[in-house]
């Protein structure tokens, strides 16, 4: 099982913290390919951690979906279904409105300067065709209206949800257009006009669109 030396080791996390959250990226950028074997052996001396947190880490993917552990066999990476999709981006787009919902009611103009920056990055990524860069900028987009929105349940929700949304974008290399840029200036701009009905519709529809990025998926 190749395992990259040069990723980053979090600081102020628990090693439990740090081996979850390396490992789900792992899994999620195809590092770890579906139907890989882990070894939580190597894992544990990869990330410079003990078994234990490691153990515990595969503990919470498998009751997130990401690994499948066969006791006294092996934990192997689960396979990428593109059907999931259509079970996934309802209730994503449902929560991202209402995030956007409650963000608006606490937005500063130090938060639309932030949104602003990010999408001007995400612009960025996009016109350079650096489609890998893009697709996190577009994530950190939606990261800081879901943490304006100051809700942890919203938010939990939302971070397992996105999980499994970003290993599909990352193994059906899914690219990202001026459309999300666009989408993405509108909803700073409803967010500034409190136009919470038109926010929400705009909200769900930026998630909801991607479906029809999977067209054999039924």
């Amino acid at each position: 099982m190749p395992i990259p030396t040069n990723h980053e080791k979090p600081t102020r996390q628990s090693a439990k913290e740090t081996a979850f959250n390396q490992l789900q990226q792992w899994i999620i950028d195809g590092t770890l390919l579906p139907g890989e074997k882990i070894n939580d052996s190597e894992i544990a001396k990869a990330l410079g951690v003990s078994r234990t947190p490691v153990r515990e880490s595969l503990q919470l993917l498998e009751a997130q979906g990401f690994v499948k552990m066969f006791p006294g066999k092996a934990t192997q990476v689960t396979e990428v279904e593109r059907s999931s999709i259509k079970e996934l981006l309802p209730p994503l787009a449902a929560l991202q409105a209402l995030a956007g919902e409650l963000a608006t009611q606490r937005l500063t103009e130090e938060t639309v300067t932030l949104l602003e920056n990010t999408n001007q990055r995400f612009a960025e990524a996009i016109h350079s065709e650096n489609y890998y860069s893009a697709l996190k900028i577009d994530e950190t987009f939606h990261d800081i209206i879901v943490d304006t929105a100051q809700n942890k349940y919203i938010k939990n929700i939302i971070e397992q949800l996105q999980a499994h949304v970003r290993r599909l974008f990352f193994h059906n290399s899914i690219i990202l257009t001026e459309h999300s840029i666009e989408d993405h200036a509108k909803i700073i701009q409803l967010m500034r006009e409190r136009d919470i009905d038109s926010l929400n519709l705009i909200l769900k529809d930026n998630w909801l669109r991607t479906i029809d990025l999977f067209p054999d998926v039924r």
